[in-house]
């Protein structure tokens, strides 16, 4: 059986690298971007404010458009009345990444949050910046337009590609959206086969079942983010990096 359960060990590792992460001016924050058909406003994805990051630890659920929120949690309530459950999005943002992180080509930044990410049961897609829109755009319309800004670093003016180019960071806010599915276990009566008898059968599952999970995934996403990320940085700075507190210098 592949439960939940097991990502008890991903957000405990998870939550000693958010420490670490923190210490080295990296934060991490993530929201349910849809619940169904319910979709909450996305993150800014030039944004620069941690603040708005750790004010989503406070709330319930995790949302940016608290009404959007309010919406999501009458869904969840009516999938439950209907013996149904629901699936959804949780979109993640980190700030504070120095660029030329990852190993690319197959140790990118994708690879290894993504090899992280999937280790959660329910994760069933896992999107970079634009994500599956990219295949619906043209290259003028999907490119991001570099320049230094006032400090003289080099930024995009857009962020399209998520805070990744090539497999490697590139200084911008890191953006990624997880899809996790419905949960299996619902009410309703299912069709299944009995592999004793090799005959069809329904299958009717009782006990305590949850309609929706993504609003608990949430803390694991920030979890196994920050291992990959972490993971990285030991990469590029070695292991002697977790122990310092100066800031990462972002280049």
């Amino acid at each position: 059986m592949y439960s939940a359960r097991l990502t008890a060990a991903l957000c405990f590792s998870g939550a000693v690298c958010l420490q670490i992460l923190a210490r080295r001016g990296v934060r991490l924050g993530a929201h349910l971007l849809r619940v169904g058909e319910e979709e909450d406003a996305s993150f800014d994805p030039l944004m620069t404010d941690p603040a708005v990051l750790d004010a989503l630890a406070a709330r319930s659920p995790a949302v940016l458009d608290m009404q959007a929120g309010a919406r999501m949690l009458s869904a969840i309530d009516a999938a439950r009345d209907a013996g149904d459950s629901l699936g959804g999005a949780v979109e993640l943002c980190a700030l504070g990444l120095p660029a030329g992180l990852g190993e690319p080509p197959f140790d990118g930044v994708e690879n290894r949050l993504s090899q992280a990410l999937y280790a959660i049961p329910a994760v069933k897609c896992v999107e970079f910046g634009a994500g599956a829109a990219v295949s619906r755009l043209r290259g003028s319309a999907h490119n991001d337009a570099f320049y230094y800004d006032e400090a003289g670093r080099v930024r995009t003016r857009t962020n399209r590609h998520g805070g990744v180019l090539g497999g490697m960071t590139t200084g911008m806010p890191l953006l990624l959206t997880c899809h996790i599915k419905p949960t299996p276990s619902i009410y309703q009566e299912q069709d299944t086969i009995n592999l004793r008898t090799n005959q069809p059968e329904k299958l009717v599952i009782e006990g305590r079942h949850d309609p929706a999970i993504f609003h608990r995934a949430r803390c694991v996403i920030d979890a196994a983010a920050a291992i990959g990320l972490c993971d990285l940085m030991m990469g590029r700075y070695g292991y002697l990096w977790a122990r310092k507190e100066e800031p990462c210098v972002t280049d």
